[in-house]
C-alpha cells in the first residue's frame, strides 16, 4: 500500500473509487465535487489522501476538514488507521473526531492512540438508504396539508436557527452557550444559502403556518443526496412531523434530478428508525461517528 496526498486533476481517480461505495461516501465525494481537493481551511475543504495498489489503483481514502474532522473509506486491514494518520499529517490540525464505516472509524481511532479520549458522542449507526421513486409518501404531504419548503424570511431562519443548537445539544452531545448558537447560526445560514434547508408548515395555517419541523441536505451528487440535522420540537414529536419533513424534502430533491437518498441514524433511536422504515428505507451498511469532547 502506497499512500499520497491528492492535488487538484485527481478528483476522477478519487471518485472512481469513491463510486464503488457511493451509499457510504457521500460526504468526500459531495465535498471533493463543490470544494475540490485544494485544502483552504473552509470547514468542508480538506486535505485528501489515498492509497494505491501496485497498478496505481486507488484502494481507500481519507480526508482531514477545517472542522477538524477525518472522514473515511478505506476498506482492508490497516488501512483506516494509516490513512486516517496520513490525513491529520498532511493538514496539521487537530483531529475533533471520525465518521465513517463503522470498523474505520474503530481502528482509526484506535490507530491514532485516541481510544480513552473522552468523547461528546461515540455513536453506532445503521446507513439507510431509499430509491426515492420507491417513497411511501404521508398522506399530509400527498394531500398538501403540510408543505415543505425553503425558509421564507427572517424569523423561520431564526427558528431554524435556535433548533439547530437544540439539535447538537440533544443528538451531538454539545455544549449549550454562545459559541454554539453562533456555530447554529453559521450553519443554517450557510445552509440556506446553498438551498438545503427545508422546513414543514401546515398550509392551513396560510402562506406563513407555523413551522413543524425542519431537515437538511447534509451532502450532495447530481443524482443522489444525503440527510441530517432533522428536528421536531419536543412538543409536537410522535406526531409523524420527521417523517413528513423528510418525505416532502425528498419530493422536492426528485423535482431536481435526484434520485436516491441516504442517511443513518443510532441503532437506539427507535422513533426515527421508525419514521425513516415507514418511508421506506433500508439498512445497507453500517456507520460510526465520534466527536470528542471539546
Amino acid at each position: 500500500m502506497v499512500i499520497r496526498r491528492l492535488a487538484a486533476g485527481d478528483e476522477d481517480v478519487l471518485d472512481r473509487f469513491l463510486v464503488r461505495h457511493a451509499d457510504a461516501s457521500m460526504f468526500l465525494r459531495s465535498n471533493a465535487r463543490s470544494l475540490g481537493l485544494t485544502d483552504r481551511g473552509d470547514p468542508l475543504q480538506g486535505s485528501y489522501v489515498a492509497a494505491f495498489d501496485g497498478a496505481g489503483r486507488v484502494t481507500g481514502a481519507a480526508a482531514h476538514y477545517g472542522n477538524q474532522m477525518v472522514v473515511l473509506q478505506a476498506p482492508g486491514a490497516g488501512a483506516a488507521a494509516a490513512l486516517a494518520a496520513s490525513a491529520a499529517s498532511e493538514s496539521g490540525r487537530p483531529v475533533a473526531g471520525f465518521i465513517g464505516p463503522l470498523d474505520q472509524v474503530m481502528a482509526a481511532r484506535d490507530g491514532l492512540g485516541m481510544a480513552a479520549r473522552p468523547t461528546a458522542l461515540a455513536s453506532e449507526e445503521d446507513l439507510f438508504a431509499l430509491d426515492i421513486d420507491r417513497m411511501q409518501v404521508p398522506p399530509p404531504i400527498a394531500d398538501g396539508r403540510l408543505e415543505c419548503r425553503a425558509p421564507a424570511g427572517g424569523a423561520e431562519i431564526e427558528q431554524a436557527r435556535a433548533w439547530r443548537a437544540s439539535y447538537e445539544v440533544e443528538a451531538l452531545g454539545a455544549r449549550p452557550g454562545a459559541e454554539l448558537d453562533d456555530s447554529a447560526a453559521r450553519d443554517v445560514e450557510a445552509s440556506a444559502a446553498r438551498g438545503d434547508l427545508w422546513v414543514l408548515v401546515d398550509r392551513r395555517g396560510g402562506e406563513r403556518g407555523a413551522m413543524l419541523s425542519m431537515t437538511a441536505t447534509t451532502a450532495r451528487m447530481p443524482d443522489a443526496v444525503t440527510i441530517g440535522g432533522v428536528y421536531t420540537p419536543p412538543e409536537l414529536r410522535g406526531r409523524g412531523m420527521g417523517r413528513a419533513v423528510v418525505a416532502g424534502q425528498l419530493l422536492g430533491e426528485r423535482r431536481g434530478g435526484v434520485r436516491r437518498a441516504v442517511l443513518f441514524t443510532g441503532r437506539n433511536n427507535a422513533a426515527a428508525r421508525r419514521a425513516y422504515v415507514s418511508l421506506g428505507f433500508r439498512v445497507v451498511g453500517d456507520f460510526g461517528l465520534i466527536l470528542f469532547a471539546a
